[in-house]
């Protein structure tokens, strides 16, 4: 299944989410800037549910930024991918210097999505956390660490595209893993994707703008 964008692919979800989550369950949709955005609005729209962002920073292996070992999500501690550490040969203590660095910019991409705003309620409610995709999956083990210390009613993982064993291995830390398409081949997110352009701060603030703006 190749997705036209992260709309289009947000709108086939979107579907798929509505048939798990009722629109009367007062559900949070949560989405990982800055991909996860897009896929995430018209999920939010079909099932008439808040929407809002977690952020999340992987972190790259020293010297090899490109391969995550590991992530943090908003004031969460580092969430480690153990076998990841283990071929990168490096180590917790080794990552010390790059946590530092993700760190200061996860506070940056908070200050700058969400000012002076709390970070939304999750006590109780139904989250439905989104990203435009499942590689590795580091970043979103992180993101569900982060709303399960907050005690939600349920938490569900939906995402068009995701690589087998990356679906695999978070299955355990959802109540519900929702992907649309698992190819064994899976390559790279962006490989399942027309138009997978990078994304803006700008393009974050026009997402959730237009969302709120409809609202009214």
């Amino acid at each position: 299944m190749i997705f036209r964008d992260r709309t289009e692919a947000g709108r086939l979800l979107a579907e798929r989410v509505a048939e798990t989550v009722g629109e009367g369950e007062h559900a949070l949709v949560l989405a990982l800037p800055r991909g996860g955005l897009p896929v995430a609005a018209p999920i939010a729209e079909r099932l008439g549910a808040d929407l809002d962002i977690v952020v999340v920073r992987k972190l790259g292996a020293p010297g090899w930024s490109e391969f995550g070992v590991g992530a943090i999500a908003e004031d969460g501690p580092p969430v480690y991918d153990r076998d990841n550490l283990r071929y990168a040969r490096t180590t917790e203590q080794d990552m010390a210097e790059t946590l530092a660095a993700e760190r200061a910019e996860l506070h940056r991409r908070v200050h700058r999505y969400r000012g002076s705003r709390p970070a939304p309620p999750v006590t109780g409610r139904v989250v439905v956390l989104v990203d435009d995709g499942l590689a590795t999956g580091v970043t979103a083990h992180a993101a569900l660490r982060w709303i399960r210390g907050r005690d939600p009613a349920r938490v569900l993982l939906a995402v068009p595209v995701c690589a087998p064993q990356a679906r695999d291995l978070l299955a355990p830390e959802t109540d519900g893993v929702i992907c649309l398409s698992a190819p064994p081949e899976f390559s790279a997110v962006g490989y399942w994707y027309e138009d997978f352009g990078q994304l803006t701060d700008d393009d974050v603030d026009e997402v959730l703008r237009r969302f709120h703006h409809a609202l009214k």
